[in-house]
């Protein structure tokens, strides 16, 4: 499987900065780039194109609008110009999308598109919030907010120039729990970066949230079914839909509690599962994170423990 990693972030955040950095980490040369822009002169790839990556560009508008056609279509031809020998043997394929995208449409389309899911997972999503100005985008644009809520971890770009720890908090009042990095000039690790996505870390419970939104947590200690959690995962997909924002977690399995299994969701779409090969840390509690709009905030336990009594009693 080839990973893909989703780099975002409103106007003027720094992606373009950061890939150029992380592309040139010698550890990272094996990477495919898909670039999008809004507008018709693509300048983000003449800034990239002087690295000897593997760069492709989607300049047909915001990545969001087109993606169903242009992402998985670009996807599936890397790939087989991969398989072929006409491209290098890239090892994963980073996708910067245009300041003005909603992240949701893209995560759709890695997720639904059948042929990509053959042979790509998605392995994550970074959003850049830049120190000066971010603060204030994220209070007037609701794509900001939205990169924020879909994200797996956030990086403040420009602290050197803004006030990093107002839009860390403004950050973390959105997304409590959000893994978070401040550098300036995209000065952070790329393994952090690009780790594979987990659960935020339980919010503090009095955390203010926009009008609407929450973040749910749910924490088990005992293993869960895997029949009560595929039949629970298409219930609160099915009755939340576009109401679900993001679902992200490590789950136990009953039938092999010694690895975790991954599992993401967006709105209505359930992403086929993952597996890594150990727990990370110490902590072996299943543990999911639901990022909701007018979700009631014990409705997805109250649902899951619905779910496995039923399961338990008809396998009684």
């Amino acid at each position: 499987m080839i990973p893909v990693s989703v780099v975002t972030g409103f106007l003027g955040a720094g992606k373009t900065t950061l890939l150029r950095r992380v592309l040139s980490d010698p550890a990272w040369a094996d990477s495919a780039v898909i670039v999008n822009e809004f507008g018709e002169v693509p300048l983000d790839h003449e800034l990239l194109a002087a690295s000897e990556e593997v760069l492709v560009n989607v300049s047909t508008g915001c990545l969001c609008c087109v993606v169903r056609t242009d992402l998985t279509a670009t996807l599936m031809d890397l790939a087989r110009r991969r398989a072929t020998g006409e491209l290098p043997a890239y090892a994963r394929v980073l996708v910067e999308t245009s300041g003005l995208a909603d992240p949701a449409p893209i995560l759709h389309a890695l997720m639904t598109d059948a042929a990509v899911a053959e042979t790509h997972r998605l392995r994550g999503v970074v959003t850049l919030v830049d120190a000066l100005h971010g603060a204030g985008a994220l209070d007037r644009h609701p794509e900001a907010r939205r990169q924020v809520l879909l994200a797996d971890r956030v990086l403040v770009t420009k602290p050197d120039l803004g006030d990093a720890a107002a839009v860390a908090e403004a950050v973390q009042a959105l997304h409590p729990g959000l893994p978070l990095r401040a550098a300036v000039r995209g000065a952070v690790e790329p393994d952090w970066l690009f780790a594979p996505g987990d659960p935020a870390p339980l919010p503090d419970p009095t955390a203010r949230h926009s009008a609407g939104l929450a973040s749910i947590v749910i924490e088990r200690e005992e293993p869960i079914p895997a029949l009560a959690l595929t039949l629970w995962m298409q219930a609160l997909a099915e009755h939340a839909g576009t109401r679900l924002l993001r679902l992200k977690g490590l789950v136990a399995l009953a039938e092999d509690p010694s690895r975790p299994m991954v599992v993401h969701a967006i709105q209505h779409i359930v992403h086929p599962p993952d597996w890594l090969e150990h727990w990370p840390g110490g902590d072996r509690r299943t543990r999911i994170v639901l990022i909701g709009q007018g979700i009631p905030r014990h409705f997805p336990a109250r649902l899951l423990a619905a779910i496995e009594a039923e399961v338990s009693a008809a396998l009684r």
